[in-house]
């Protein structure tokens, strides 16, 4: 099969390699959809936890082709998506529900081999049946399932104003959610015109591309889905007195930022962070098959395994459009 390894930072293959065999409580899937998500570009830069070489993509659905000795859940034919996160189940962060934060944590697509590939094997437990859900809609369940991780942990009040730094797609998916929340007024503030645009077409109720067109103190909560330092410490300008910050964007591992301290006690703030999900992904399995959150119009390049490379570049230079890039293995 063909397959994606990012041998080191910066250093791509496509290489051709065994398809895998599920052992003992594991399944083959026949990887139909897989997103390239923020995350796997700091894999590649190196950036990350990632186990090099690694076979990127944690976003991804397809259909069961093999299954281990002792997999009950599923039989050959079933469409699946997959929670890449992986807990032992044992560690005291695992025995006191805080799976996510699991003590031996593994990922498929960051420590383990992921969905790159035209075929993956997976734990029986890291996969949830999506019917017959589109493969590239079944795809979002997991960057679906992080944010309604976030949003769990914000608990927004009905009514609230809402402020989203960032109109990616995880941006647009936080603002999507928040109006399920009853978010009464939602602004976005995107750099770049084309996400500017399209933030304003998915319903956002304001789009500025500064945040210095921004009052202060005039929002209920502030969300970054940025990740970028400076823009973090800003959050604290806008958010009102008692209100909350949540940091959702990812960072580099190495950076670092200044804060003012006094600002926090002052007004009062709850600043948070949301890492992965935790037994969130039948909600998101849920919401899609409902239709009550549209991802359709989220994707904005289909590229075959090959151009996996091309397809991190549009990201990173945010060039023709770009929203999610969704690949394509059996293209």
């Amino acid at each position: 099969m063909k397959a994606v390894r990012i041998l080191q930072p910066h250093q791509v293959e496509i290489a051709e390699i065994p398809i895998p065999t599920p052992s003992e409580k594991e399944i083959l899937i026949r990887v139909e959809a897989s997103g390239i998500c923020g995350t796997d570009l700091h894999i590649l830069r190196g950036e990350y936890m990632g186990n090099y070489p690694v076979i990127p993509g944690h976003e991804f659905s397809g259909t069961v082709v093999e299954t281990g000795a002792g997999v009950t859940r599923f039989r050959v034919g079933d469409r699946v998506a997959v929670e890449p996160n992986l807990s032992c189940d044992a560690c005291e962060e695992c025995l006191n529900n805080r799976q996510n934060f699991c003590r031996n944590w593994q990922a498929v697509g960051v420590t383990l081999p992921g969905g790159m590939a035209e075929y993956v094997v997976v734990p029986e437990k890291a996969a949830f049946a999506v019917g017959d859900l589109p493969a590239e809609q079944a795809a979002f369940m997991e960057p679906l399932s992080c944010v309604l991780h976030g949003m769990e942990n914000l608990s927004p009040r009905m009514g609230d104003r809402l402020l989203i730094i960032g109109a990616g797609p995880i941006g647009i998916q936080l603002m999507r959610v928040a109006r399920l929340q009853g978010a009464a007024h939602i602004t976005m503030v995107e750099r770049n015109p084309a996400r500017l645009m399209f933030a304003a077409e998915a319903g956002a109720d304001q789009v500025l591309s500064s945040l210095d067109d921004l009052a202060p103190d005039s929002f209920d909560a502030v969300i970054d889905a940025t990740g970028v330092p400076a823009v973090l410490a800003r959050t604290l300008d806008y958010v009102r007195p008692g209100g909350k910050v949540l940091w959702f964007g990812v960072p580099r591992s190495d950076a670092t930022m200044t804060l003012e301290p006094f600002k926090i006690f002052r007004k009062g703030l709850t600043i948070m962070g949301s890492f992965t999900s935790k037994r969130n992904s039948y909600q998101a399995v849920a919401l899609l098959q409902s239709g009550a959150l549209r991802m359709d119009d989220l994707i904005s390049h289909r590229l075959p395994l090959t151009d996996f490379l091309r397809g991190c570049e549009l990201l990173e230079q945010g060039a023709e459009g770009v929203k999610k890039v969704m690949i394509l293995p059996q293209a």
